[in-house]
């Protein structure tokens, strides 16, 4: 299995031991990402997930460029070697 990589605003890198980026050997489904990422960094995974699994409504994730939620949420297939972008909507005005 090639391994992907989760790049993590700063925000989010407090659960991540303070990592800009993570390298995952999990591909196949976003679903399937999240998960391996879970394993390790759990407190990473509550701030993006919720308490049913599914992706927080303040979380935008594209993978390679490509907004998840456009395609098929969790369920988006994430090639080998791809590059997955976490970031929280900003509020304010």
């Amino acid at each position: 299995m090639t391994a992907v990589t989760v790049l993590l605003p700063g925000v989010l890198r407090g659960e991540a031991a303070g990592q800009s980026h993570l390298t995952i050997d999990a591909a196949g489904s976003l679903r399937s990402v999240l998960d391996a990422v879970a394993t390790t960094w759990p407190r990473l995974d509550r701030r993006l997930r919720d308490e049913q699994g599914e992706l927080r409504r303040y979380i935008n994730i594209y993978i390679n460029g490509d907004d998840c939620r456009r395609s098929a949420g969790l369920d988006t297939p994430v090639p080998a070697g791809a590059e997955i972008q976490v970031l929280p909507s900003v509020a304010g005005g």
